[in-house]
């Protein structure tokens, strides 16, 4: 049941004229398969999924489908704090293809850890996909700890967990919980080569719309045996990291691909554009890196 081993990318979401831009999407879903990506996310938190309208939402996740053709495995982003919307929309996502389902923790109104369980088991028996927790408190409000980690796997249809709280001594007493076929994978991407050295099979990664090829190399290198090489490349790419998260994700890695002549620049409200500080030290970045020739 697990989804994949290596790097994924969770895809923005491109605008034209405040319509989502599927030409542009459908160009960017090929380059990063054609760049060697393992797996692609749709309508997670980088793909703006907030202010999409359900409709919005499950068409960007059903094209994201058809456009892979089964190249590489597709997840929908299905999280809310809404129980029975979750449920709806993960429904939604499964008719519309998708391989698996991320499932960010409740935000705002919160939950206890028991309310999680109940929560993600209620998700998971209602589709035939397999789902992935998704844990990120600095935006959600909520921490899936590692003794309720360790309840929710041991359900058929969770698989895994994105794991994005930073905290590398909560990943380490998560270690000691998850059976070997439950993936782990790092949802921090400074965090990615110390991740795995605590059993992850891979990332789901933002800087994986600009880089996929090294994101990609990067965590084969690790799993391969080569972790001198991984290291070396999780701080070489430490700078560009920093700087597609000077401001909220995605509004950087959203400049970045407009930088590289992928996308429209275009955020939905509440995002915004970036300040010219931001566009200049990402536009420096990008050269330093190798991707941009002449700077902005």
């Amino acid at each position: 049941m697990t989804l994949f081993t290596g790097a994924a990318t969770a895809l923005v979401t491109p605008f034209k004229e405040g319509k989502v831009d599927f030409h542009s999407l459908g160009k960017l879903i090929d380059w990063q398969i054609d760049q060697g990506i393992d797996a692609l996310v749709s309508c997670g938190t980088t793909g703006e999924a907030s202010t999409l309208t359900d409709e919005e939402h499950v068409e960007v996740v059903r094209f994201t489908v058809k456009q892979t053709g089964g190249r590489v495995p597709v997840l929908g982003g299905a999280g809310s704090n809404n129980t029975s919307h979750a449920i709806w929309m993960s429904q939604q996502l499964e008719e519309a293809g998708a391989d698996g389902l991320l499932l960010v923790t409740p935000y705002y109104n919160k939950c206890t850890q028991q309310g999680l369980v109940r929560h993600y088991k209620a998700i998971a028996d209602s589709v035939h996909i397999p789902c992935i927790l998704y844990s990120v408190p600095s935006r959600t409000g909520v921490n899936i700890t590692p003794k309720t980690v360790a309840e929710l796997c041991t359900h058929p249809n969770i698989v895994g967990i994105k794991e994005a709280s930073g905290n590398l001594s909560q990943v380490v007493d998560m270690a000691k919980y998850i059976s070997p076929d439950f993936a782990l994978y790092s949802g921090n991407d400074d965090m990615i080569v110390p991740l795995l050295a605590m059993g992850s099979t891979g990332a789901i990664s933002t800087m994986g719309n600009v880089i996929p090829k090294d994101t990609h190399r990067m965590v084969h290198a690790y799993l391969q045996g080569h972790i001198q090489e991984a290291r070396e490349m999780q701080i070489r790419m430490k700078p560009l990291i920093d700087a597609l998260f000077l401001e909220v994700n995605p509004i950087p890695i959203k400049a970045a691909l407009n930088m590289l002549g992928l996308i429209e620049r275009e955020y939905r409200m509440p995002l915004c554009e970036p300040e010219n500080k931001t566009l200049y030290q990402l536009s420096s970045e990008l050269k330093s890196y190798g991707l941009l020739n002449t700077s902005i």
